[in-house]
């Protein structure tokens, strides 16, 4: 009988050994909160669209959403109920009353609420559950909301990441090119009245893309306010300069990169400009590895640049360095 028990015991560990390490699942469970912006259907479209469609993006599905939505911002307000039904009722997302039981349903958590000043207390819950939790712009309302999100994250060991589509997009894939001196890049910029850092709120696309092209290392800021536009300029801390055109209400984008008499321009059309496809599918692997395609210490950096030109502002256009 002894060597009966044994005998089990080894069949039992030599098994274990043998088996295959686990991984995640085949198809992720994808949950949202904030249902108050278009990137939510265009993200669960992707997703749960057509399996056979060309832009169909394997390895995950959106199945459930926690509306959210803030009363003080029309934008918000005025569009969380038409968003949640769209992705009900063409994609099969389960509306949840509340956070917790979004959590409880789901592997993995993209962050879209439209409202900055939310994100700190929404990914909190996130941050503990120990769910890979993607955070749409701006990251936060404030540089101090946006280290307290990387600090709990650190502490819980939770990855995460942040980032424009503009950084996957054909600008920034044109971009990619070594030995550049310096960058100029330029997008919309309107602002909203709650938000703290005037150029998170939607400036942070023409500034992800320069971050992009001259990645991190700046040490001051200067802008320059106007009426109709804002101009940001970067002094990086091995003398290279980058600046960003914030036009109000819109634009397009584009970016020129320098690289001695070298010029490289690229202007594409709006659509291409801001194509989600590639920030989905960097999504989806980040999900799947736990390791985010941008590093959270150069979106920290790019909030320190932003919360630098919003301290330039307010004294006057002065150059003001990180903090």
């Amino acid at each position: 009988m002894y060597n009966a028990h044994v005998k089990a015991i080894l069949l039992l560990l030599a098994g274990a050994l043998c088996a295959p390490a686990a991984g995640p699942p085949a198809e992720l469970r994808v949950g949202v909160i904030g249902t108050d912006t278009s990137h939510v259907p265009a993200f669960a479209g992707l997703l749960n669209g057509d399996p056979n469609a060309p832009d169909h993006i394997a390895g995950a599905r959106v199945v459930a959403a926690y509306k959210g939505g803030s009363q003080d911002i029309a934008d918000s307000i005025g569009r969380v109920d038409q968003f949640a039904g769209d992705v009900r009722t063409k994609y099969g997302v389960e509306i949840v009353p509340d956070i917790a039981t979004l959590l409880s349903k789901v592997d993995v958590v993209l962050l879209t609420s439209l409202d900055g000043r939310v994100h700190l207390e929404q990914a909190r819950p996130v941050i503990a559950s120990h769910k890979p939790l993607f955070i749409d712009k701006p990251l936060a309302a404030t540089l101090e909301d946006a280290r307290e999100i990387a600090r709990l994250a650190k502490a819980a060991g939770v990855p995460w990441f942040s980032s424009s589509s503009l950084r996957f997009g054909a600008i920034g894939a044109a971009m990619k090119l070594p030995g550049l001196t310096g960058a100029a890049t330029w997008g919309p910029g309107p602002f909203e009245a709650h938000h703290p850092l005037e150029l998170a709120w939607y400036a942070i696309h023409p500034v992800e893309l320069l971050y992009t092209i001259m990645g991190m290392g700046c040490e001051s800021v200067t802008r320059i306010a106007g009426k109709d536009a804002d101009v940001i300029v970067g002094r990086w801390k091995d003398g290279r300069i980058g600046t960003v055109t914030a036009v109000r209400p819109y634009s397009d984008y584009g970016a020129v990169a320098f690289r001695g008499r070298e010029s490289v321009e690229s202007h594409p059309k709006a659509a291409a400009a801001t194509d989600y496809r590639p920030l989905v599918v960097e999504m989806v692997k980040f999900f799947q590895t736990g390791q985010p395609p941008v590093s959270n210490e150069e979106t920290l950096e790019i909030f320190a640049f932003l919360d630098a030109a919003q301290r330039s502002k307010e004294q006057g256009g002065r150059p003001v360095g990180l903090r």
